[in-house]
């Protein structure tokens, strides 16, 4: 199918965000507005879906929050103008399915999905697909490295290039960052599969799965067109001093390659940092939070990412924990980060 581009708003006519819930049916007469969500496992999503203080269950029946997830009754409410698709690198290598309907809680783990589609199912007149395209415990400056990074090197040592394995290996002096990588094995002798970029090449290959078979997976849909991106990831960078250092030239150019492999050069870029990441803090976190917090439109710091690059700083959303500790599970979290991704969207929509 082909992708169209056109100017999303002038076409759409964006409305105003609402987060009240959706009665209408989804709209197919216009193009179906893509967004790919990436990253590692808070993007994946451990937030729990049923149990006591801290699970959504609790939060909406409970604390009465996020009334738009629930129909009169109090049962789950499917939002049939938000198209949910969830795929994964499976055993073998395949791709696998994990959800593939409109919007509407379900199962025992959530992410940021939730949130981020109502204010964009509240202010498209079209339809909108949420394509989630990730797996856990992956690194920018590895796993989801780029097309055309560049080796790097880092106290002693070279970080791989785009396609390179391993991750890492000493430099030596004379040959500096054109040391040779060594061979990488495993205890058996095999070299290993794995590169630098690979769950970037997985990812990306998974969504355009979806998206060439497209009226497969939104039944009734005409086109569509790749609007946006959301990311949320950090943490494993932040436990590598090499990663850490690199994470903001990493993200600069994982935004602009996203962009070009879905030939979307006009895709808004929605990020959120990490929260438990503070500003002003130091470390190996406080590297990746600068970085995240620098490629937003209007740090300055980057003319080209003004109007069409947002970043949510999670911090006063997050309700303790961190997230490699998936934020203990807590439902409240993901929900407020999705909502203010959401909005940080619809906000750059209207650019």
């Amino acid at each position: 199918m082909k992708t169209l581009l056109p100017s999303l708003l002038l076409a759409l006519g964006l409305a105003a965000p609402r987060l009240a819930a959706a009665d209408q049916a989804a709209d197919l007469s216009k193009p179906v507005q893509v967004f790919i969500l990436m990253g590692q496992s808070n993007m994946v999503g451990l937030g729990k879906v049923s149990g006591r203080e801290g699970s959504l269950e609790y939060a909406v029946k409970e604390k009465k929050l996020f009334p738009y997830l629930v129909d009169a009754q109090g049962a789950w409410k499917a939002r049939e103008d938000v198209r949910h698709v969830r795929v994964m690198v499976g055993r073998g290598g395949n791709m696998q399915i994990f959800n593939d309907e409109w919007l509407k809680v379900g199962g025992r783990t959530l992410g940021p999905e939730y949130g981020i589609g109502h204010p964009l199912g509240g202010a498209l007149p079209a339809t909108a697909m949420l394509l989630k395209s990730c797996i856990g415990n992956r690194s920018l400056g590895w796993d989801l490295l780029p097309p055309g990074s560049p080796r790097e090197l880092f106290e002693g040592k070279v970080y791989a290039a785009y396609k390179e394995r391993p991750d890492s290996w000493p430099a030596d002096p004379a040959r500096g960052i054109n040391t040779p990588p060594p061979p990488w094995v495993d205890k058996n002798g095999k070299p290993i599969d794995w590169y630098a970029g690979k769950q970037y090449d997985d990812d990306v290959a998974n969504a355009k799965k979806i998206l060439a078979e497209f009226p497969k997976h939104c039944p009734g849909a005409q086109s569509y067109e790749v609007a946006g991106f959301f990311f949320w990831q950090g943490e494993k960078d932040g436990g590598n001093a090499g990663h850490a250092a690199k994470y903001e030239e990493n993200l600069v150019r994982f935004i602009k390659y996203l962009r070009k492999d879905f030939a979307a050069h006009n895709a808004k870029f929605v990020l959120a940092t990490l929260g438990e990441a503070t500003k002003g803090s130091t470390g190996n976190g406080g590297k990746v939070l600068e970085a995240q917090l620098a490629v937003d439109g209007n740090s300055g710091k980057y003319p080209e990412f003004k109007g069409n690059v947002a970043t949510v700083y999670a911090h006063p959303l997050s309700k303790g924990g961190s997230g490699n500790s998936h934020y203990n599970g807590n439902a409240e979290t993901y929900m407020a980060v999705g909502e203010a991704m959401g909005q940080a969207m619809v906000g750059l929509l209207k650019e």
